[in-house]
């Protein structure tokens, strides 16, 4: 039954990951991936969040099934890829040094907050 969980929050997570994706692409004329960057960079402070829920199905739920649908480590790391093989060599180590700097500072955001209530 846990499954239901984590499928109900990746219904919600996979098509904002996308719709995200297309508007940054709309209003951003940029090679940079200001889509992916965005999602994982709010999909970890969300799991920040997350870290005082006590609940193991808000937990399925919410961390698992729509931070793990949202959020996405394989587009990153193709989008890098095919950065730095197009010649956009400062792109590419701009989108690894800023999306890990990002990502953990959203989720330490997200933990303190969590705290902070």
């Amino acid at each position: 039954m846990n499954w239901l969980f984590v499928v109900a929050g990746a219904v919600v997570g996979a098509p904002l990951r996308y719709l995200t994706d297309r508007a940054l692409r709309a209003r951003h004329e940029s090679v940079f991936p200001w889509g992916t960057f965005t999602v994982n960079v709010a999909g970890s402070f969300v799991l920040g969040l997350l870290t005082g829920v006590s609940s193991a199905h808000t937990r399925l739920l919410l961390a698992t099934g729509l931070c793990g649908a949202l959020t996405t480590y394989s587009t990153f790391s193709y989008e890098t890829l095919k950065l730095y093989e197009s010649g956009a060599k400062g792109y590419a180590a701009a989108n690894v040094a800023g999306s890990l700097a990002a990502g953990l500072g959203a989720v330490w955001l997200g933990v303190e907050a969590t705290g902070a209530w």
